[in-house]
């Protein structure tokens, strides 16, 4: 065999071993990255449960472990710890980033907060909002987002901020125990629980808390801050499986509510509920809106979380924005 044969069947057998390994590339292991959510029992994260069965997250090069946690502490907690990359929490966990938190908002995907009210046992004295007065209410964490409508609530009924009474119990699960063994008046949680507990006739919704807050920023996709800086990449694919998921949920109710039947534990008719009744919070595009950016803010210093006014760089990260999935 003469040098120029040789070279024509060395080329033809790499290019047969390339056609090999392109084909074996399309198997090649997505990256893996870990989502912390707030509470595993709200609705308005499934997002991230739905692109992970969608196969959205998959089309971005990734695979999603996800995470429940106990309230926004716990995933500012956990983001520090490196233990997630991205967290999904609330609004006011964005004052954790203006304190030095080593994690930032990326994007903004709830606005006002329908997906939370203020609940009762079915069998309580309490009958409307103005029987909450003086009351001792449950909420998650200190600082939190339910922690700050319940105080939202008080002022805006008159009654002043000290008007209600607090006491941070983590868990949804925690604050249900509470509730159900009396040793706590209301609790401030997820609407889809609300629903679940009147379908049972153990609990009564009193109010939607968006009526105290109807311009503002509910739910924020954290990141950690080393993440941004050094992988804007992969924070941006995923952030466009995201937001894919929820322009998927916007336009498919029975399959967003059969998944949440599997993922919140909740009936036919409750998941129905919390589609109609939260799925316009959500935000197409990720941007923070500057009127509930603005009430955020006020927010803060109201409830002594800082001392003034942080500027939104110290908040949130514009540079993904706005998302097109």
């Amino acid at each position: 065999m003469n040098a120029s044969h040789f070279t024509i069947r060395f080329i033809r057998l790499a290019a047969i071993i390339s056609l090999a390994l392109t084909g074996t590339g399309a198997t090649r292991a997505n990256e893996l990255i870990r989502v912390g959510k707030a509470q595993g029992v709200a609705w308005t994260f499934l997002p991230v449960d739905v692109g992970v069965a969608q196969g959205l997250f998959a089309k971005q090069g990734l695979d999603v472990e996800i995470t429940s946690l106990g309230g926004d502490a716990k995933v500012q907690q956990t983001l520090a710890a490196r233990s997630i990359d991205f967290g999904l929490g609330s609004g006011p966990g964005m004052a954790f980033a203006a304190k030095g938190a080593p994690a930032i908002a990326v994007a903004a995907f709830a606005g006002s907060p329908r997906n939370i009210a203020a609940i009762v046992l079915a069998d309580s004295p309490i009958k409307t909002v103005a029987d909450l007065k003086g009351k001792l209410i449950a909420v998650s964490t200190v600082g939190s987002l339910s922690d700050w409508l319940a105080k939202q609530m008080a002022i805006q009924e008159g009654w002043g901020q000290n008007g209600v009474r607090t006491v941070a119990l983590g868990a949804a699960e925690t604050s249900m125990a509470a509730l159900r063994a009396k040793r706590i008046d209301a609790i401030v949680l997820s609407t889809e629980v609300g629903f679940g507990l009147e379908e049972h006739q153990q609990g009564r919704i009193l109010a939607t808390m968006d009526r105290y807050a109807p311009h503002f920023i509910t739910h924020v996709v954290f990141a950690q801050k080393s993440l941004v800086a050094d992988k804007p990449g992969l924070v941006r694919r995923f952030l466009a499986g995201f937001f894919a998921s929820i322009a998927f949920m916007k336009t498919h109710r029975d399959e967003t509510s059969a998944l949440a039947e599997r993922v919140l534990h909740q009936s036919e008719s409750v998941v129905h509920k919390d589609y109609d009744s939260e799925i316009g919070m959500f935000v197409d595009d990720g941007r923070f809106d500057p009127q509930a950016v603005a009430i955020l803010k006020q927010s803060f210093v109201d409830m002594g979380t800082l001392k003034e006014k942080p500027a939104d760089s110290a908040l949130f990260d514009t540079r993904f924005l706005p998302i097109r999935p």
